[in-house]
């Protein structure tokens, strides 16, 4: 979806964040954009050799994309899923060439198909907890479904979420999707201070 060179130039990535937020608080979740601290803890399974295919969740400004790319270094095939077409827009403009699909991070499987590209080796999520679907097939099912047998997935919360409702659900969920599932410590120069859980093993059905 590239910007036509008439078109005004997106905001930058803060203030498009901001902007979201206030039009969808639910679907944003947070006011600032994630830490570089935090986007190191959760980009941390993205091979450092070889020719992975990496798959970015509800990437928003782009806070977690760059360090994969500078992890990729060329290498491989990065995929970004993004809801919201204006954060699509300041993705195409400040990650060149980077492969951005506009679409529900549910029907990822097809998004795969279309490009050719089978199951992946890491998916990192920037989904806030709330936005997970409650009813039909589980969205850890579809990213577990979509990883190789040693794929990793990995989704970032904030700390002070971490006893809610949505944060139980999302556990369960990915314990019934995923034979191992940890939570990694708090990234407190992250503002809020956040924390990645990391899941391995996935149960293909």
């Amino acid at each position: 979806m590239p910007v036509p060179p008439s078109a005004p130039l997106p905001a930058p990535s803060g203030a498009a964040f901001l902007r979201e937020f206030l039009r969808d608080p639910l679907r944003t979740a947070s006011l600032l954009p994630s830490s570089r601290s935090l986007a190191a803890a959760a980009t941390g399974p993205v091979p450092g050799t070889g020719e992975p295919v990496v798959v970015e969740l509800g990437p928003g400004t782009g806070a977690f994309t760059g360090v994969i790319a500078e992890r990729l270094g060329g290498r491989g095939h990065h995929v970004a899923v993004e809801l919201n077409p204006r954060l699509a827009a300041v993705l195409e403009h400040t990650h060149p060439g980077l492969d951005v699909a506009v679409a529900d991070a549910t029907t990822l499987p097809a998004l795969l198909a279309e490009r050719g590209l089978g199951r992946v080796d890491v998916v990192v999520s920037g989904l806030p907890w709330a936005a997970y679907p409650t009813t039909g097939r589980t969205l850890p099912e579809v990213i577990a479904g979509s990883l190789r047998p040693d794929g990793v997935f990995t989704q970032f919360g904030y700390t002070c979420t971490r006893v809610l409702p949505p944060a139980h659900r999302l556990r369960r969920q990915l314990d019934a999707a995923f034979g191992e599932v940890a939570g990694g410590p708090t990234v407190w120069a992250n503002l809020p201070p956040a924390f990645v859980l990391t899941a391995r093993r996935p149960r293909h059905r």
